[in-house]
């Protein structure tokens, strides 16, 4: 294991207790909330993990940086600082760079987990051994239910959430984001608004004070569900991808929300958006027309899903993936069409765009999304009924 301390952060504000075999992460209470005495761990070091550097860094916060392999981010380990342009402009010091889990988890109270959700199960495994008593867990680009399949992987791994006060919370990822050549990360989009949820509605509740330190505008789901529910890339991702799958597979330029659809087309895009609304609704929820939810995000015209794309200010630099085997597939089919689909089935509901966009990227890439993505069995639901699975959210 690589570990580089910032000789310019003082040890954290914070004392382990132990008693027994279980060592307990206890911060000292002070009068009023300081960043500086918050240490937070960043697993991720691709555009969302330095995005978020960069934004926490720039609020005060000392940020821990956990990285996989430190030759992707050498430079990073070298300065010790992270730069970013756009939405937050400035170089950024960080606590320490290292490839060591047991280093960040020890040195932090909140850990954020800002990698494609499709290695969640590998980041719990990882983490497990580490993780200490009062601790909290953000998913930050969760995808859909992605905080149920971390909690069950914990669970697995001997890790009582519950009895240890461990919290494990989601949301969306908020900043669209590309590291650019020189090492730098424009963050060309900053989301104002979106919604977070923890497994249960008891769960929420208690870690609604957790996100909205960090970030106050976001606002609570109505439940796990309607979070999952809520985010436009699962619309728009892969429908858009298969759209253009020549294109793409040609590696042929194009702007990819400003172009990828026209008038005609979009109909696609409004269909899957339809039966995501009717998941929505068959368990306890609604859904945010998604023009509506473009305007929360970033300001946009509402008038119909088509003008919304065209108006939003930063996907007039979106560039398509140059190759179909992309997490815009990948991901959003694995943690967001998968789940879902078995949510309907569970339900009764037709799903025929949301079943052939499965259908078209199994068959494209060659991958079993149906049986190793996110299905209800790792969330533990295959064996639960649509009333219970409601039940149990709502718990």
């Amino acid at each position: 294991m690589s570990i580089y301390l910032n000789p310019a952060f003082s040890t954290p504000t914070l004392k382990l207790v132990t008693s027994g075999s279980i060592t307990t992460f206890e911060p000292v209470l002070e009068k009023s909330f300081s960043p500086a005495n918050h240490p937070v761990a960043i697993v991720g070091s691709g555009n969302s993990g330095l995005a978020l550097s960069s934004y926490l860094a720039q609020q005060g916060y000392p940020v821990h940086l956990l990285a996989r392999s430190l030759d992707k981010v050498s430079s990073l380990a070298e300065n010790m600082s992270v730069k970013s342009v756009g939405k937050v402009e400035g170089e950024f010091e960080l606590a320490s760079v290292t490839t060591s889990p047991a280093e960040s988890v020890a040195k932090s109270r909140t850990i954020f987990i800002a990698t494609v959700t499709t290695v969640y199960a590998d980041i719990a495994r990882m983490l497990a051994p580490h993780l200490k008593d009062g601790q909290e867990i953000v998913l930050f680009s969760s995808k859909f239910a992605g905080s149920v399949e971390f909690s069950n992987v914990l669970a697995q791994c001997g890790v009582d959430c519950k009895r240890r006060n461990i919290t494990v919370i989601e949301t969306d990822a908020l900043f669209a984001c590309r590291i650019q050549e020189d090492g730098c990360v424009w963050i060309r989009g900053f989301k104002d608004w979106t919604l977070f949820s923890a497994p249960t509605l008891s769960q929420t509740i208690s870690g609604r004070k957790i996100i909205q330190r960090f970030f106050p505008r976001l606002e609570q789901a109505d439940n796990i569900i309607q979070r999952g529910l809520t985010d436009f890339g699962a619309v728009a991702h892969t429908i858009t991808m298969l759209a253009n799958m020549n294109k793409v597979d040609r590696a042929e330029p194009f702007l990819f929300y400003h172009e990828g659809f026209t008038e005609r087309t979009i109909k696609l895009m409004e269909k899957l958006e339809s039966e995501f609304r009717s998941v929505a609704e068959a368990y306890g929820t609604t859904l945010i027309p998604m023009p509506e939810l473009l305007n929360r995000y970033y300001g946009c015209d509402t008038s119909s899903l088509y003008n919304a794309l065209r108006t939003v200010p930063n996907y007039r630099y979106s560039q398509a993936p140059m190759e179909l085997h992309h997490r815009y597939i990948i991901e959003d089919v694995s943690c967001s069409h998968v789940p879902i689909q078995g949510l309907a089935r569970k339900a009764g509901l037709s799903t025929p765009v949301l079943d052939s966009v499965i259908c078209f990227a199994q068959t494209l890439l060659d991958i079993d999304f149906e049986g190793g993505g996110r299905n209800l069995s790792k969330l533990g639901w295959a064996d639960l009924t649509r009333d219970e699975i409601v039940v149990q959210i709502h718990s």
